[in-house]
């Protein structure tokens, strides 16, 4: 961990700072320098910082007032500010007091200073503090008489570059890509190709060419083709390639994401990388939904039978699930009192259930014509749809009217909020609206998720579960658009501009739908993007994203085979036993090891990427050794 302690000036004598300016304005500023370290700073100096942490010491310089310093992140949408810190005050002229506290560096930070006794502000900041940074807040009577007391912000040590490791990482891997995709490229030379033949093979091919074991054949046998699509593939790698792409992402995040903010999810409003990857496991399942069935029943085989391996399959992915959401680590056995029921899997075996069956009853045989007829109706895949658009839309209206019409005790009706300290504090118990208050009385409180991201910004202390059951709804159409996709890639089969031309317009229509809900604003629209309540407006956003992905996708590695999807195809072809296996074996050897400085983003992050990477490598040995678990 940095050194935090004010260092020492050198042979100056005099005590006060030295260095820039770094802000504007007469009455709040940040000054870059040295302080001179004092008694009563070695006295208050000793806060052991943490992870995301930096030392701040108030000098107040202002005789006979006290000072209560207030804080929270920028990020905290309409929250109230919390205590920090109690400055007592300066005890002689020339002496400050000094309080020491560690504050957060992930966002920027709002800083209010009140006279304590008459509850009056004396200034305020807003400020981005670095990680292991050592900063001192200089809080002493104006020079210019305009105001009661000016607050200077300097800075006594640099703060280290907390976002350097994952810089370094994203350059490795880019390197990685970039050697592997030349060396691809030499190979399929022929006149290099031939001359590595020769250079390794000299030797050797002169002395077959001397025995009685040589062949002239042999010399003219063709070089194995790279990997190259089928006219008619069994199977869309592009899919494949995009589970595979989510399910890592969705591996890395869940092993800590080397502890940085941008790979947690958001605390309520917003995204972040973590957000992204669970809808779009959702949206490639919708798409394998209508793929499979479409094979499966032109195989003969009944809907009756496959409505009861679709019942199975839901079930074991609900029972799988609950299974893994309620680890007890040997800490005995687990009360079914206290065992959480909403969960990942769990959404997933309702979710696939609802579509799969939707898609059952209203089955339609692909027209054989429309792959090669250009006279085919260009919304077939859609008009063909109508009746599962009108139970999408159906179910799309309940979730609109139990969100923003059903009374909820104690709160607002249609509060999509997070309670806790935001919406300045006003429902403290009202976190998710509708959403929470369902989950609550119909499973219980102790049967949902405990420790919500809410908790960390919010302050929220109600339980509240991201999987529950309203959220649940939106998830089902998630996945029809995902079937949507499915349906343009089989209807129109063999005709990359028509795919690639719907794929673009369904990426349009969901972003302005996004926008429109949004009024592309984190808080401020009608819907907001929110992961915790599953929005409408977050199923619009990430589906945009996802027919973006897949219009990228499809034809670089389908259609043209620039790239066959390695590493991602792998655990994309193996997704429940990824999945299953690194929540079981996250506490295990050699997915997780003791960390030489457990307050290291480095650390973090490479016991993570080793970690995601393994699960990678055993995809991909299982694939080789032709091993799937299906369900």
């Amino acid at each position: 961990m940095e050194d935090t302690r004010v260092p020492t000036p050198g042979k100056r004598k005099d005590p006060t700072c030295c260095g820039k300016w770094i802000g504007k304005g007469e009455e709040l500023g940040a000054y870059v320098g040295k302080c001179c370290r004092s008694p009563d700073v070695d006295k208050k100096r000793h806060v052991e910082l943490k992870m995301d942490q930096a030392l701040l010491l108030i000098h107040n310089e202002l005789p006979g007032t006290n000072l209560t310093v207030y804080w929270n992140y920028d990020g905290c949408y309409q929250c109230l500010l919390q205590v920090l810190v109690h400055a007592s005050r300066s005890g002689k002229p020339g002496k400050p007091s000094v309080a020491a506290v560690a504050v957060g560096t992930q966002h920027v930070s709002i800083l209010q200073l009140n006279d304590t006794v008459e509850d009056k502000e004396l200034c305020r900041l807003e400020y981005k503090f670095g990680e292991f940074g050592n900063y001192s807040l200089l809080v002493k009577h104006a020079p210019d008489g305009a105001s009661e007391a000016a607050c200077d912000l300097v800075v006594n040590e640099k703060p280290v570059d907390s976002d350097l490791p994952v810089t370094v990482a994203f350059l490795v891997g880019l390197a990685l890509v970039i050697a592997v995709s030349f060396l691809k490229f030499l190979w399929s030379l022929e006149d290099f190709n031939n001359w590595i033949s020769k250079a390794i093979n000299s030797r050797e091919t002169d002395r077959l060419i001397n025995s009685e074991l040589g062949s002239p054949s042999r010399a003219g046998d063709p070089q194995p083709e790279a990997w190259r699509p089928s006219a008619a593939p069994l199977r869309l790698r592009c899919l494949d390639t995009f589970r595979g792409v989510a399910l890592t992402i969705m591996v890395f995040v869940n092993y800590g994401g080397g502890r940085y903010w941008y790979f947690r999810h958001s605390s309520w409003n917003g995204l972040t990388v973590a957000d992204l990857v669970f809808p779009w496991f959702v949206f490639i399942m919708g798409s394998s939904i209508f793929l499979s069935m479409t094979s499966i029943l032109q195989r003969g085989c009944s809907k009756f039978r496959l409505l009861g391996k679709i019942a199975w399959r839901s079930f074991l992915l609900i029972c799988i699930g609950i299974v893994v959401v309620n680890p007890n680590y040997c800490l005995g056995p687990l009360s079914w009192e206290e065992a959480r029921i909403p969960g990942v899997l769990q959404r997933l075996g309702v979710t696939y259930f609802v579509v799969a069956v939707l898609e059952l009853l209203f089955f339609k045989p692909v027209p054989e014509s429309c792959a090669s007829e250009r006279s085919c109706l260009s919304l077939l895949d859609v008009v063909s749809s109508w009746p599962q658009w009108l139970v999408i839309l159906a179910l799309e209206g309940i979730w609109l009217a139990l969100t923003f019409f059903l009374p909820v005790p104690g709160c607002p009706t249609g509060y999509l909020g997070p309670g806790g300290i935001g919406d300045l504090g006003k429902y403290p118990n009202c976190t998710g609206g509708a959403a929470g208050y369902i989950d609550r009385l119909l499973l219980g409180d102790h049967h949902i998720y405990q420790h919500p991201s809410s908790a960390v910004l919010y302050h929220t202390e109600v339980a509240y579960d991201p999987e529950g059951i309203l959220g649940t709804i939106n998830s089902i159409v998630m996945a029809f658009l995902g079937v949507q996709a499915g349906k343009i890639l089989l209807y129109y089969k063999d005709r990359t501009k028509d795919i690639l031309v719907r794929f673009t317009a369904w990426c349009f229509l969901l972003g302005l739908i996004s926008v429109a809900l949004t009024k592309a604003s984190e808080n401020e629209g009608f819907i907001p993007v929110n992961k915790n309540l599953w929005s409408i407006s977050y199923i619009t956003t990430l589906s945009a994203f996802a027919f973006f992905i897949l219009l990228v996708l499809y034809p670089v590695v389908d259609v043209h085979g620039l790239w066959t999807g390695t590493p991602f195809f792998y655990p994309g072809m193996n997704s429940i036993l990824v999945y299953v296996g690194h929540e079981v074996f996250e506490n295990y050897f050699p997915f997780q090891w003791r960390l030489g400085d457990s307050q290291s983003h480095k650390e973090h992050l490479i016991q993570n990427l080793v970690a995601t990477a393994l699960w990678v490598l055993i995809a991909y040995v299982l694939y080789k050794k032709k091993v799937f678990w299906k369900i």
